[in-house]
């Protein structure tokens, strides 16, 4: 069998996604850090990899895949893993849920955007946290809204995590980084709740490879 590869970066919103997947499958995976503050991402290697220079990149099933929506919908549609529902209209729902972070927040909060969004600031460092820290609050103050839905259950859709679940957490993990204001989004934090008694949820949380291993 074709070993599974996933060039990720720990602390990539995008990548997480993915990892969450992958563990809720119980696929076993070859994690390759690909160090996007070391400018990895754009070495000739990863590029030959993924042409826009991102992360992840999946190796499985033969196939070469990116965009992490994409690849959480190929992995959906080839493990039967019900990430998305098979009626229309709760299918539309859970992907416009996952849009809002992953499409409308999260590209501009990418370090590119935020290059030159930057350059000449006077305070870049203050700056750059205002600008994702109002972004961030924004999207997730529209899904706390979306979420009053009478098919909102323990997670964003019903009795089990799918698409939308593995876009929210990452994109909470973010705003306890940057310092965005989300303690009043209560039905946010009780869909939060209920992914981190999961294991697959625990098992993807970002870990930097450069932190000391706990004592045993």
């Amino acid at each position: 069998m074709t070993e599974t590869v996933l060039y990720d970066y720990w602390r990539s919103s995008a990548s997480y996604r993915v990892r969450i997947a992958l563990h809720t499958l119980g696929i076993a995976f070859r994690s390759v850090p690909v160090d996007l503050v070391a400018g990895e991402q754009l070495s000739p290697e990863h590029l030959a990899r993924n042409p826009q220079g991102f992360v992840p990149v999946l190796m499985i099933d033969g196939l070469r895949l990116t965009q992490s929506l994409a690849i959480i919908e190929y992995l959906d549609r080839t493990r039967d893993a019900g990430f998305l529902p098979a009626d229309p209209a709760e299918r539309a729902r859970l992907q416009a849920l996952a849009h809002v972070i992953a499409s409308d927040t999260h590209p501009i909060c990418n370090p590119s955007v935020l290059k030159l969004h930057l350059a000449g600031a006077a305070d870049p460092d203050t700056a750059r946290t205002a600008w994702i820290a109002h972004f961030i609050r924004r999207g997730l103050a529209a899904v706390e809204t979306l979420l009053d839905h009478p098919r909102t259950g323990p997670f964003c859709h019903g009795e089990r995590p799918g698409l939308a679940d593995f876009c929210l957490m990452p994109q909470l993990y973010n705003a306890a980084r940057w310092g965005a204001d989300v303690g009043d989004l209560s039905r946010v934090a009780a869909v939060a709740a209920a992914c981190a008694e999961l294991a697959a949820f625990r098992a993807a949380y970002p870990v930097d490879p450069k932190a000391p291993a706990a004592a045993g």
